[in-house]
């Protein structure tokens, strides 16, 4: 585990979700720009992406899009950093990487083999369930399970309840969550993204 969790919250579509991310002590904010109920066109993640102060990392989330659709909605809303979830090739980051963002690639271990930060080019890796943005939990704490090494987020099901038992169980770099800090499905609670940042950082 880092001496400091990397937290990211994602699938923030309102200013008064960013506000309360950021004051609550997230390291990222995420806009969606994939096909969601938490999709965000680039006018407005730019509008909240421009309340985000520079040491907070603002994420534009893709899936299955195309490089040049990504490279413009991620330049049209000024994030500093690209996540894609898919099966993108190293081509795809190389193409990407010139702008200057950080990346995420986000993948799972539903093959059953741990994946490696790094292996396309990549800054940062996102362990997340089978079905991303799901909100279902996988079996991180299963004893088969080997975690990734570096700059790795564990995803998938995390909320307030079991965040700090999956940081002190299998000690990853950072988390991230979506879902698990929503009242109803794409509308996020406050009161719910503050307790998981506590937690999380609880945990530590």
């Amino acid at each position: 585990m880092s001496p400091s969790l990397f937290i990211k919250i994602c699938g923030l579509r309102t200013a008064e979700d960013v506000d309360t991310a950021v004051e609550a002590g997230a390291d990222a904010i995420g806009f969606v720009f994939a096909d969601s109920p938490r999709q965000v066109d680039a006018a407005t993640a730019g509008k909240l992406a421009r309340r985000v102060p520079e040491h907070v990392l603002t994420v534009g989330v893709f899936r299955r899009q195309p490089v040049a659709q990504v490279r413009d909605l991620a330049l049209a809303s000024g994030v500093r950093s690209v996540q894609l979830h898919g099966d993108e090739g190293r081509d795809y980051y190389d193409t990407l990487r010139p702008q200057g963002w950080t990346l995420i690639r986000a993948t799972s271990s539903a093959d059953g083999r741990t994946p490696r930060c790094g292996e396309l080019g990549e800054d940062y890796l996102l362990l997340d369930a089978p079905d991303p943005g799901a909100g279902l939990p996988w079996n991180w704490a299963d004893d088969r399970f080997t975690p990734p090494t570096g700059r790795w987020l564990l995803a998938g099901g995390l909320d307030p309840e079991n965040v700090r038992r999956a940081v002190r169980t299998i000690a990853p770099w950072g988390v991230d969550v979506s879902s698990g800090v929503e009242a109803r499905r794409g509308i996020k609670d406050p009161a719910l993204i503050r307790e998981f940042i506590q937690a999380a950082r609880s945990a530590e």
